[in-house]
């Protein structure tokens, strides 16, 4: 649904996005991670026909972005990260007024659309208040509400969740969560549990280039360069502690928390069952047991920090 093919975008001697290359099939969500200055914003508004391309190619649904742009809108819902609202419209006249620009001509079918999307977005509550009184957050809302409107196939949400207080970025991931059934969606955010909570897969760009490409869970199995074990168990601390490292392939132990240890090994090896049949043989009863994995936060940290 969603294809970028060598990318590339210049400004003036500097190279924004560099021979950017992904796709994304139908129906998955997929996190748009990177540092400020990245190319995030720069890459989606490519894809969205709001800047052309110096070199490569973009193609939403199987449509060419330069060489039908229009099409290509029809399709796509894109909430951008400075989120343009009329502020003289009351709210669910700026959402009709959307509905118009997106071709729901009938006065019927654009007022159903109205109405869902209030209820879908949290709007309610606003109803009858003008869009240059609203919050920030409220505000964001509105943006979303009026890029999914029409029903679009493809989602391009930039920053979606800025501004919003916890409860109402717990809503806007369910929305998302909800969409992913039957819309395909790229979406950029600067919060990282944001991307592990409604995201299939996450693409980190680095200086205008891909810097990994993944499921969350893959990308911090392949950074990783060793396991780390945290345990909890009941018995003497030091020849725990000694019985732990004399396991085969462990590579080390530490103290955790009281009465915990951490157990490193080398990537793939896995501890754990030797760390079970100690534990029985030894009669250490066990409180807790947990493989650590990479978090998507230093996942990013290792891609992007700078040398």
């Amino acid at each position: 649904m969603i294809l970028a093919k060598d990318l590339t975008k210049r400004f003036g001697g500097r190279t924004a996005v560099d021979r950017v290359s992904f796709e994304i099939p139908q129906g998955q969500v997929v996190g748009f991670l990177g540092p400020n200055g990245a190319g995030k914003t720069t890459t989606m508004r490519l894809l969205t026909a709001y800047l052309p391309a110096d070199e490569g190619r973009a193609e939403l649904a199987g449509i060419d972005v330069s060489e039908d742009p229009l099409a290509v809108r029809r399709r796509l819902g894109y909430l951008p990260e400075d989120n343009p609202l009329w502020e003289d419209l009351e709210l669910t006249e700026a959402l009709h007024f959307a509905g118009r620009l997106r071709g729901l001509g009938d006065g019927a079918q654009r007022a159903a659309r109205v109405k869902a999307v209030v209820k879908s977005c949290g709007l309610r509550r606003e109803v009858g208040s003008k869009v240059g009184e609203l919050s920030k957050g409220y505000r964001q809302r509105l943006g979303l509400a009026a890029a999914i409107i029409h029903d679009p196939d493809i989602l391009i949400l930039d920053e979606p969740t800025s501004g919003l207080d916890p409860n109402q970025v717990q809503e806007v991931r369910g929305l998302i969560r909800e969409l992913r059934s039957r819309k395909t969606v790229l979406v950029s955010t600067h919060i990282l549990p944001e991307a592990t909570a409604v995201c299939d897969r996450v693409i980190i760009i680095h200086r205008g280039r891909i810097a990994a490409d993944g499921r969350p869970a893959d990308l911090a199995g392949d950074l990783a360069d060793k396991n780390r074990l945290h345990l909890e168990l009941r018995g003497p601390r030091d020849e725990a502690r000694a019985a732990l490292a004399g396991l085969p392939g462990a590579g080390g132990v530490s103290d955790g928390a009281p009465g915990s240890f951490v157990v490193e090994s080398p990537a793939g090896v896995d501890l754990r069952e030797e760390v079970f049949r100690l534990a029985v043989r030894r009669d250490w009863p066990i409180l807790s047991l947990r493989q650590e994995r990479l978090s998507l936060e230093e996942v990013f940290r290792a891609l992007t920090r700078e040398s």
